[in-house]
């Protein structure tokens, strides 16, 4: 996964509460962060697409000596489906 940084500021009582969960979890800050992002966005219906898992699991762009375009030009589909 590569990784992008982010700027978030916190008031002190939020940033104290933050790095005590991160002492009594054993995790780091971003990690907690990142879970709390995960949670919040799943709650409000803000999920990964079924692109984004294939993408992430490394399954986008396996396929050898195929054309570029073999997904999306409709020259490919001619007879697709037919008995």
């Amino acid at each position: 996964m590569i990784a992008e940084r982010v700027t978030v500021r916190l008031d002190r009582r939020l940033r104290q509460r933050l790095l005590q969960l991160a002492r009594r979890s054993g995790k780091s800050e971003s990690e907690l962060v990142r879970e709390a992002l995960e949670a919040y966005s799943a709650a409000h219906g803000l999920t990964e697409s079924c692109y984004d898992v294939a993408r992430r699991a490394g399954v986008i762009g396996i396929v050898r000596d195929a054309p570029a375009d073999l997904s999306t030009n409709p020259k490919y589909f001619e007879g697709f489906g037919a008995s």
